[in-house]
């Protein structure tokens, strides 16, 4: 048994299984970094692989390899607009944030699957989708034994998600943009005091939230699935939002999170390749990433510090 072979496929699924949870992850670190709690990730990384199947579908035909693209691009604009509710809901009314953001998710899983019984005349899912993102690999370096493999072979959505990584943390450290968008989640009175727009930055914040969580979805109808139905997601919005806590609302501690759960998906198959599946019932193996997320939410209780102002809406006239 190449042990090597085995160690390289499973970096390699582990990669593939975390990139959508990586976009969604970031997402929910410019929403949250804002103050604004963003549970609906789920419903937005739902429309986003909605979106991003039907709109491939629509012009495979057309636009042939370039069609992905097309539905990628038009996840994320879907996704913006999807979060805008939200927005509304908690920073203009100052509603309940984590209602707001359920009624999202719902609002979501119904809507995808209505409209796709009403464009696939009355399927309960996407048509199979014959153009998708095929696996990228870097010329020299996908050719070193096992390491080519299991990093340098992978998705086109792969590699932006951890370039958004960095992009996200040089933006949120290193701007001033993210200097304003971490002053409204920490002290908001303060940040309005020196001429900051709370409101506006709450709302940017929410809605490149979406932007990127669809982004998260579309990458997983465009590429494992390759079509949308209702278990395409099937909870990955809420182990992003669990993979933010884990990496304390960071860039690089949220891939790192996102990665430890990616391996949790990536060992169904591997647990296949051992046989152990005729001794433990695949209903477990399926249920692995959800049972560390509970684990793992409830070892940090208490120990993770949030931005001092999530989930606190602010009143202008109340200085």
């Amino acid at each position: 048994m190449d042990w090597g072979l085995i160690l390289s496929n499973l970096v390699h699924d582990t990669i593939v299984f975390s990139t959508a949870l990586i976009f969604a992850a970031l997402g929910g670190l410019y929403s949250e970094r804002s103050g604004v709690v963003n549970i609906a990730l789920e419903g937005m990384m739902i429309i986003g692989a909605f979106t991003g199947a039907v709109m491939t579908y629509a012009f495979q035909d057309s636009f042939g390899a370039w069609a992905p693209w097309v539905g990628f691009i038009a996840a994320g604009i879907a996704g913006a607009i999807f979060a805008l509710p939200h927005a509304v809901a908690s920073v203009t009314f100052k509603a309940d944030q984590t209602v707001s953001g359920v009624a999202l998710n719902f609002l979501a899983a119904g809507l995808s699957i209505y409209l796709t019984k009403i464009i696939f005349n009355g399927a309960g899912q996407t048509t199979t989708l014959t153009s998708v993102f095929n696996k990228f690999s870097i010329p020299g370096l996908s050719e070193i034994p096992y390491i080519g493999h299991a990093i340098f072979e992978a998705y086109p959505t792969s590699y932006l998600a951890f370039i958004a990584v960095f992009v996200t943390w040089y933006v949120i450290f290193k701007t001033p943009f993210g200097l304003r968008l971490r002053s409204v989640g920490e002290h908001p009175r303060a940040a309005d005091t020196v001429g900051i727009n709370v409101k506006r930055m709450r709302y940017t914040a929410v809605m490149i939230s979406g932007l990127l969580a669809a982004l998260g979805g579309a990458t997983i109808s465009l590429t494992t699935t390759s079509n949308f139905s209702h278990n395409t997601v099937s909870g990955q919005g809420f182990i992003a939002i669990a993979a933010l806590i884990f990496g304390k609302w960071h860039p690089m501690g949220a891939m790192g999170a996102a990665l430890f759960f990616g391996v949790a998906q990536a060992i169904k198959s591997l647990v296949q390749i051992f046989g152990l599946t005729n001794y433990i019932p695949t209903e477990f193996i399926f249920m692995l990433p959800y049972v560390l997320t509970i684990l793992v939410m409830a070892g940090l209780v208490g120990r993770s510090s949030a931005p001092a102002a999530l989930g606190k809406p602010y009143d202008t006239g109340s200085r």
